[in-house]
Parts: structure tokens; sequence; C-alpha cells
């Protein structure tokens, strides 16, 4: 006899994670600090106020398809509006609250947003958006209280909304394949481009976060999603907490490092996630207030950025594990994490960071190769560079509505990720550069993220980013722009002099600048755009 449909065809939707919060985690804790203090909820109440914010939404006319917006911080409502949205239908657009409005308006108009939620601390910033919208028909505002005064109409208040409409929503049965979330890359050469999720990739994406040697998020956790929540979905952990039983504590608009330190040291939280320029500043507050507490914690996933060998060692000697995580907004996000063979862990010390510095293994699902300038694979050896290219089940294959995306993908459907990478023969993964950022001096690549870890590492620095100059012998040569911890000075000889053990003369900066602060883009990277643009002439 023939052996198939032997197994359930059951979809795969988001609709899991929000009936297991409901029924099987309903007295979990979820937290949000706000000025008063700590607004303190559970799943059951979470997954109450979603169908009655499911039901408010179909009653203003929202269908299935719709685009619903959200200009908010982490928090319990914004986590709401996670469960409420993709489960009736509709899709969920996170708007990028630190963009310029212009921009802004944009994505929303791209998007084709019909209805936005925003947060009532943000609406002096979200009505310079407002008159540019051309599809959004309706503003509900989140807090408090009252809806404070302003520009938006028509608006509701959020919590009038919930109040008045039904807890009975009758949820549909949705196809796995259907959009669920949408976020738009933060835009760093042109415009935007939107990534759409579709309900298996995020459901998929939070299995998998659940595993061992993954992020292993489980009801013995308390998360603490630094990472914003329109930033590729906070990485997936609203849903995976919900998916998963872990109590989860939002930030809310108390993003400084002081918050989040004592954030983690009150709430007694376990697992973390944010950029790296976030854990630097936790730890300069950890020098200043040696008495905060950590020891709660038991890893962190950084990402969005190289993590520098020296924060992950600083770190560790807290008792604290930072995990190098590696994705993109198009990778749903996480595609390769940090985590050692159990076999390295008989390692010297020093070589286990190395392998900690790395970005790590794929997790699984995920399929990648590297690809050289001549289009061949190139081999696991440790020397062979090339681009990183990957496919999977939570990984996009397109972009929304725009014509730039057969340039991000193979004909045979890989991703094409712009990143530029190594491979060891254990298969650890490490980014050597972006291909936009490398240096071609004298025809020979160098890593601008080599240098700036190394720079980094100096006891005196910082924040280090390193660029393309032109040079008219050897075309470009890198420039070195630095930040100085506060109160301390560093001078071009001694960076030198700290560079000339680990790297071949001719990768050293002749040049470079001591700035106040490192540009950042809106979601914690240095932004090196701006550098290039401020140091053109060379």
């Amino acid at each position: 006899m023939p052996f198939d449909g032997l197994m359930m065809d059951t979809p795969l939707t988001l609709r899991m994670a929000y009936d297991r919060a409901r029924r099987v985690f309903g007295d979990v804790e979820v937290a949000t600090k706000t000025p008063a203090g700590m607004a303190r909820s559970n799943y059951a109440d979470v997954c109450e106020r979603a169908a009655r914010l499911a039901s408010a939404l179909a009653d203003m006319g929202v269908k299935p398809g719709d685009r619903v917006a959200t200009f908010a911080w982490n928090s319990t409502r914004h986590l709401e509006l996670y469960l409420a949205v993709p489960n009736m239908g509709a899709v969920l657009h996170m708007l990028n609250i630190r963009l310029h409005p212009e921009q802004v308006a944009w994505i929303a108009n791209h998007a084709e947003d019909a209805v936005v939620f925003v947060e009532d601390c943000l609406l002096p910033a979200f009505e310079k958006v407002a008159p540019h919208l051309k599809t959004a028909k309706r503003f509900v505002v989140m807090g408090d209280g009252e809806i404070p005064e302003t520009t938006l109409a028509p608006v509701d208040n959020y919590e009038d909304l919930i109040a008045n409409s039904s807890p009975d929503f009758a949820w549909p049965e949705l196809d796995e394949s259907q959009a669920c979330a949408m976020c738009y890359t933060s835009g760093t050469t042109g415009d935007p481009k939107g990534v759409v999720y579709s309900h298996r990739s995020m459901l998929l994406h939070a299995m998998m976060s659940g595993m061992a040697d993954t992020n292993a998020i489980s009801q013995r956790d308390r998360c603490l999603p630094v990472v914003p929540m329109f930033h590729a979905n906070a990485w997936g952990i609203p849903w995976a907490a919900a998916l998963l039983g872990a109590a989860i504590v939002f930030p809310g608009q108390f993003m400084t490092p002081a918050d989040i330190a004592k954030l983690i040291s009150d709430e007694k939280i376990t697992f973390s996630a944010a950029v790296p320029t976030i854990w630097i500043g936790i730890l300069q507050e950890l020098e200043k207030n040696p008495d905060l507490d950590l020891s709660s914690i038991d890893r962190i996933v950084a990402g969005g950025a190289a993590v520098p060998l020296h924060l992950i060692e600083a770190y560790a000697k807290r008792g604290v594990n930072i995990m190098q995580g590696w994705g993109m907004t198009e990778t749903g996000p996480l595609a390769s994490l940090s985590r050692l063979k159990p076999k390295f862990e008989q390692m010297p010390e020093r070589d286990q960071f190395r392998y900690r510095a790395m970005q790590g293994l794929v997790v699984p699902g995920i399929d990648f190769r590297i690809v050289g300038e001549d289009g061949t694979t190139g081999e696991w050896d440790g020397k062979s560079m090339g681009e990183v290219q990957v496919r999977g089940p939570w990984i996009a294959r397109t972009y929304h509505n725009d014509p730039r995306a057969p340039q991000s993908w193979t004909d045979d459907g890989w991703l094409r990720t712009g990143d530029v990478a190594i491979v060891d023969p254990e298969g650890y993964i490490q980014l050597v550069d972006r291909t936009k950022d490398l240096v071609k001096s004298g025809g020979e690549w160098i890593s601008t993220v080599e240098l700036e870890n190394a720079i980094m590492a100096h006891p005196k620095v910082l924040e280090a980013a390193v660029i393309a100059i032109p040079d008219e012998k050897w075309s470009e040569r890198p420039l070195a722009c630095v930040v100085c911890k506060p109160g301390e000075t560093v001078t071009k000889e001694e960076l030198t002099a700290h560079l000339e053990p680990s790297f071949a003369k001719w990768w050293l900066p002749e040049s470079y600048e001591f700035l106040d602060e490192i540009p950042k883009t809106s979601v914690g990277k240095f932004d090196k755009k701006v550098l290039r643009a401020r140091f053109a002439s060379g």
C-alpha cells in the first residue's frame, strides 16, 4: 500500500502560539515597565484582550490581508497586537519609530497600512508622519487614561476598544502560507525593502528558538526583548515566548543602559537580546555600579552587527554568556548562533572565545553556502572567502512590491545576503565584512570588522568604525573612526602599536578620526554611510 497521507495535515499558524499561551501558560507573567512602575499581567489576560482587540478591528472593517501598523515601544499592548492581528488573518506591520517622519510615511504608504496603533508618548513624533499618509483611515492611541490632545483623526482609545468589544472572537481557520507580518529593512542604501513573513515561517522560527542549541527559550525563562519589536519582530522572541511558555518582560520606553541593567537585576531576567551597542552601554553601567546584580541572566543573544571579542570576554568575567547571533530582516531573522560544540569546552579559554566571537553554526532548518567573486562555492577551509547565501523555511523569497527583488535572490532560490564570510572545517561561520564595507587596497581585501574589533579591544576605546577612503596610490585605504571611553584619550601611535602584532602592515590604518560619537542607524548599528559621506574626500 502507498505510504502517503499518514500524518495529520495541521496548518502551522501563529494560532498555535496563542492557544498554547492561553490554555497551558495562562498564569505565566507578562510585564511592562511604565512611568508608573511595573504593569503586570499574564498570558490569560493578554489572550483575552487580544480576542477583544480582534473583535474591535473586525468591527472597524479590517479584513484578511489588510495591513495593521504599530508605532510603539516594546510592551504588553504591543504583544496583544502580535497575537490578535495575524490570527484574525490581517497582517501586522511594525513601523520603525526611529526613522525620519518622511521615511516612516513612505514605508506606511508602500505597505498600504489601513489602521495605525500609536503609543501615547510617541504622538508628537507620529503627528509629523500622519499628514503624509495616503491609505491609513483610522488611528488608535495606546496608553493609560484619556487620549492626549492630538491632531490625529479619526482616533480611538485602545483601552476603550478593549473594554467595549467581545472576548468571543471567532478566529478563522487560516492557511499557513498566509502573510502574518511585515517589517522593512533599515534602508542603509536606498529606500527600505518590505519583507513579508508567513504564519508557517514564524511558527517554525519560534519552534527553533526553543531548541537546546539555539536560544533554548523555555517555560523556565524570564525573557527581556530589548531589540525593538519593529526590528525583525524583536527577533521572534514575542511569539517564541508565548508558544514556549516563557515569562516576558518588556522595557517600554525605558531603553537607556541604566534602565535595562536595573530591569535585568530587579526582574531576574534569564534571557535577553539586543544589538552590541546596547551591551557596550550596559557594560559601562556595570563598571560604574558594580552592585548591579546580573547573576540571574543565563544567556544573551547579541546581533545586528559583529560582537567584539573584548565584549564577550568582559561579560564572561561577570559570569554572563553572550552568544553571537547572525541574521537579517530577510532571514526571519535568526540564521546562525555561536554555540560551542561540546568538544570545544575542553579547549583553552582563549580558543573558546575565538569560536564564540564567530557567527557560529547555522541553526537547524537553514542551509547556507559561500560563493566567491567567480561564482564558485567556497570550501569550508577557514580561508576561502565568499558571500553568504542562505535558504530555508523562514528565509524570505522576495520583497513586497519592489523591482529590486531579483538582485537579491539567485535563479535557484538562494538569498544573497551581502555578507562576506569564511567557514572553518567545523562549519563555523566568521563574517569578514559586508560587501559594501570591505576596503580594497592595492587589489587586496581588508576586513573593516576585524580592525574594528581589534581597536575596540584597546582599554581606552569605547567604539570604533572603519571605512574605506579614496587613495591615489592604493585606490582605497582604511580610516578608523574612534570614540574614547569617558575621561580617556588615546593617540594614533598607541593604536598602531596595539594593532601591529595582529595585522600585516598594509592592513594598518594611516588615518584616525577621534569622534564624540559614532553615528548609529535606527536599529543601533554603526551608520557607515554617514561616515563615508562625511569623509568622502579622504
